[in-house]
């Protein structure tokens, strides 16, 4: 019986339960989505960065990270609720989120110090807000692991 017990104890601490956070990660990849629609460089949609049609290194790397991590992934981690994927899902946009600022702010400027940059496209910018919020909620979801469930009971 013990065994059995310590059997569904240990399939318990690895999953994951994210509550009223799931709505809030389902919402921040809905605005992931709705941005590759808006202009993200210049004219060039998200979209359109995603698929190469600019050169630019920073925001074709963050359209990866956050078409990756932060729509696939978030879809994945929420569909088996696994605790390592939320931790992968965590460390993948905090990266993604510097790179999503990176991105915006060499938008805004440029090699000269007379001319400002184009700035950064309303989709670039939405993007990167969301990408900040699945990281927060991923990063609390990720954290709240009880510690004593992810540990082996000693033996008697």
């Amino acid at each position: 019986m013990r065994k059995e017990i310590d059997a569904v104890e240990h399939q318990a601490a690895k999953r994951i339960d994210p509550g009223t956070g799931a709505l809030t990660i389902s919402i921040a990849v809905l605005a992931l989505l709705v941005s590759l629609i808006l202009p993200w460089v210049g004219e060039h949609t998200g979209l359109e960065v995603v698929l190469g049609e600019s050169e630019l290194f920073l925001p074709r790397l963050f359209s990866f990270l956050a078409l990756g991590v932060g729509v696939v992934g978030s879809g994945v981690t929420l569909a088996v609720r696994r605790w390592g994927l939320a931790w992968v899902c965590s460390l993948g946009l905090f990266a993604g989120s510097i790179i999503g600022v990176l991105s915006i702010w060499t938008q805004q400027t440029t090699t000269s110090n007379k001319t400002i940059g184009p700035g950064p496209g309303a989709g670039l910018i939405i993007a990167a807000i969301a990408t900040i919020v699945l990281l927060v909620k991923w990063l609390k979801i990720a954290a709240s692991r009880p510690p004593q469930l992810g540990q082996d009971h000693p033996s008697e």
